[in-house]
């Protein structure tokens, strides 16, 4: 007899128990695979969503949008007279100076100036110097003498001329009463006698012219001793000091730079570029004001005008420029010449624009990070921006040109959609430092447009 458990029996039994456990094995299979299946596409985007990149944006915002071009300038004043002397000599270290009212002219501690001071300011006729005057006195005195004998001649010359004149006519009384008492011999002599006086008188006479003009000159370098001043002004530089002799024979030696009206206006000479010289010749026509600052008081912002726009260009390596000269008040002198400014100048407005960040229009996204339908852009296959990349100017015509540099207002800028990002197509405007206008697109206030991924948090933070 058998054993239970043992013998046909157990035997048959035994498949219909692995049966059953495959299929309980197949059961929690589908069910565990139907769970992980159905949790699969949480997890992958709660995955995605940790994983993603923590964007840096910046918002579109509505308001004003102004233009410039910048560029750097001296300033210089509008008249630099430079003084000098047509005479020479040692500078009088004791010669008080005068204003052309006869006035003295006094240093800040009240002392009597012998030569003008930096920066004195002074009106036209005031003294600024005094050549030695000894020797152009000594030739004026001189002069004066030869004149005082050369009209002493004359009256000598005019004295015997009389006489022979008198003596001539004696002559013909005579020889008209009877020709025997006169020979003609005689007659003649008398009469050339006459006519040489006539022509010592013409001599005496351009003697005196001679020595007249002689006198008008050394008084002239005398008067050119006083150094005076042409016009109203400051005085910017000064070359000489008291007891320095001047040499004036062969080039007019420069004593003092004035600048007139200094506190009316002031001139900033900038050299801006061939390329915004168009718009700076707009912005005069339409009398756009011009800003700049200088190093000296770096919190003030000082206005001016374009005043002129030089045709004379200057090349450097290759860079050509144009002079371009602002004219601005000077009320208090805080313009002085030779300050260096920084400027800008307005070429246009907008007002109640939208304005897209300039720092959108740069960022550039990953391939990783951008949806598939706009990856074609990173490729360049699509985007208008690019078309002037391939443009080879030595090929193209002018108008070919011209066009192909309008689509450089095609750009795009990226919104976040999802956990990717997508482009958005905008035409742009004016631009400034911080913003450009944007002339139509799918944007409104206060988007947000993508300028960089965050950079990861600290652990713990």
């Amino acid at each position: 007899m058998d054993t239970p458990g043992t013998g046909v029996g157990a035997i048959l039994l035994f498949p219909s128990v692995v049966m059953r456990t495959w299929i309980v094995a197949a059961v929690l299979i589908l069910a565990v695979g139907g769970a992980v299946a159905a949790a699969y596409k949480p997890a992958m985007d709660y995955w995605q969503k940790q994983n993603a990149p923590k964007w840096r944006t910046a918002t579109v915002e509505k308001g004003e949008i102004i233009s410039v071009v910048t560029a750097t300038g001296t300033i210089k004043p509008v008249l630099q007279i430079s003084v000098g002397s047509f005479v020479s000599g040692p500078i009088d270290p004791e010669f008080e100076l005068v204003d052309a009212d006869g006035t003295v002219l006094r240093d800040k501690d009240g002392q009597a100036l012998h030569i003008a001071e930096f920066n004195q300011e002074v009106k036209k006729g005031d003294m600024l110097a005094k050549v030695d005057p000894t020797i152009y006195k000594a030739n004026v005195d001189r002069d004066q003498a030869t004149v005082v004998a050369k009209q002493a001649d004359l009256a000598r010359v005019e004295a015997l001329l009389y006489q022979a004149r008198n003596d001539e006519k004696r002559s013909y009384a005579l020889r008209a009463e009877d020709a025997a008492f006169i020979a003609q011999a005689e007659l003649d002599r008398v009469r050339f006698n006459r006519m040489q006086f006539e022509a010592q008188l013409k001599l005496a006479q351009a003697s005196i012219a001679q020595a007249e003009a002689q006198l008008v000159f050394t008084q002239a370098q005398l008067r050119y001793t006083e150094i005076k001043a042409p016009v109203d002004g400051i005085i910017i530089n000064r070359k000489i000091d008291p007891g320095q002799t001047l040499a004036a024979q062969f080039q007019t030696p420069e004593l003092f730079v004035v600048a007139p009206d200094m506190r009316k206006k002031m001139l900033v000479h900038a050299s801006v570029d061939e390329a915004d010289i168009g718009l700076i010749r707009a912005a005069q026509r339409k009398s756009l004001p011009v800003t700049f600052t200088v190093d000296a008081y770096p919190e003030d912002l000082f206005e001016g005008q374009i005043e002129e726009i030089r045709f004379s260009s200057t090349v450097t390596q290759n860079v050509v420029t144009y002079p371009v000269v602002v004219s601005a008040t000077n009320p208090d002198l805080k313009l002085l010449p030779g300050m260096t400014a920084s400027i800008s100048f307005e070429v246009e407005r907008q007002n109640e624009v939208l304005k897209i960040p300039n720092s959108a229009l740069r960022y550039f996204p990953q391939a990783q990070h951008v949806r598939d339908s706009d990856k074609p852009l990173l490729e360049g296959r699509h985007d208008p921006t690019q078309d002037d990349k391939e443009i080879n100017d030595a090929v193209v015509s002018a108008s070919e040109r011209a066009t192909a540099r309008k689509k450089r207002n095609q750009r795009h800028v990226w919104v976040q959609d999802g956990v990717k990002v997508k482009a958005v197509a905008v035409q742009t405007g004016l631009s400034d430092s911080q913003f450009t206008e944007m002339v139509s697109g799918e944007l409104e206030v206060g988007d947000k447009l993508i300028i960089g991924i965050q950079p990861p948090s600290a652990w713990g933070k």
